[in-house]
């Protein structure tokens, strides 16, 4: 299967480079995976989809204001620092910039020595592991001296760094935001919920491999990130009881999806409270076993996002339904509008 399959022209002007001021307000294309069939709507107005007795899954995690800026310690030079992943207590995989000044031993200085870090190890493509010290709680550390890690596209800087978080994010540990959770409100979550909608959550941080395009010719040609997820047995117990009653599964978003798709996959379409790492790849010809639904944003072209929504729908249907929210001038990617595939 060529890659070049899930490719479509994109207007730049439609890649949303700020949120809207109401996150519910977004438009909204309602996908019939079925027949292709599209309706417009608003976001706000997505209850009117759901039944009593469905369940929503949203994707907990949150993201780590993991940008950071210092100074070598010995000669003063400016470094920029990325957080990926933590190895194990204070030690981290992590990007930098310029990645040839920075050794093993290289010491890193940030917001005037308040946190030091210690390189520990050195590989590819600017990849760097480094110790960490400081006093008092990390994360404490992390939020007042780190920046909001926006995706390479959005070249806007946010005024309001809560708007790249969901209102229900808890669990730190993304180097990016579960976009297509952006839309929901406190209240909106509330209606659905009255309406007899049960909610569910999950965790999965999101790597920067999200962004990571796919370099191969062919689609199976390219190798997952691997991202770490973790469901409770609350949650297991509700999904099962969900399926169990003719409900519904709906997920929020691609990471709740893969985090699914995994977990039922071993588990011969059953959920079980579990944590992992999952390299799942999703693409046209794989048989959903966890989930009936999906919201999800607008995806780039010729990425494992669109190859996930386009194994769910039908690549014909979906990229009918990107024609028209082009022709519709939709709002695009992570800040941009939505889509919900039933």
């Amino acid at each position: 299967m060529k890659v070049d399959l899930f490719d479509f022209h994109l207007p730049e002007e439609l890649i949303a480079q700020v949120p809207l001021k109401n996150r519910a307000g977004s438009r909204l294309i309602i996908l019939n995976k079925e027949t292709g069939e599209i309706n417009h709507e608003v976001f706000n107005n997505i209850s009117k989809y759901l039944s009593e007795g469905d369940c929503l899954v949203l994707n907990d995690t949150k993201v780590l204001p993991a940008r950071l800026f210092g100074i070598k310690k010995d000669t003063g030079a400016k470094v920029e620092m990325l957080l990926l992943k933590q190895v194990e207590g204070d030690e981290w995989e992590t990007l930098v910039k310029p990645a040839k000044r920075v050794k093993e031993g290289t010491v890193i200085e940030f917001g005037d020595g308040r946190l030091i870090a210690v390189c520990t190890g050195e590989s590819d493509h600017g990849g760097r592991t480094f110790e960490f010290k400081y006093e008092g709680i990390f994360y404490e550390v992390l939020d007042q001296l780190g920046e909001m890690p926006l995706p390479p596209y959005i070249k806007e800087q946010l005024d309001d760094q809560d708007r790249y978080q969901t209102v229900y994010a808890s669990v730190p540990g993304s180097a990016a935001a579960p976009t297509a959770g952006l839309h929901f409100t406190e209240s909106l979550l509330k209606e659905i919920a009255d309406k007899g909608v049960h909610i569910a959550f999950i965790t999965l941080h999101v790597g920067l491999g999200t962004f990571r395009p796919v370099s191969s010719d062919d689609v199976e040609g390219h190798d997952m990130h691997a991202e770490f997820y973790i469901m409770t047995e609350e949650t297991a117990n509700l999904l099962n009881k969900v399926r169990n009653s003719g409900g519904r599964i709906i997920t929020v978003g691609t990471t709740s999806t893969r985090t699914l798709e995994t977990i039922a996959s071993s588990g011969n379409g059953r959920f079980t409270a579990s944590s992992g790492w999952t390299d799942i790849f999703i693409y046209p010809g794989y048989e959903f076993k966890g989930i009936d639904g999906m919201i999800t944003n607008f995806h780039l072209p010729k990425s494992t996002l669109i190859m996930l929504v386009s194994a769910l729908a039908g690549r014909e249907h979906i990229l009918h339904a990107y024609h028209a929210a082009i022709e519709e001038k939709y709002r695009f990617f992570s800040f941009g509008d939505a889509m919900f595939i039933i």
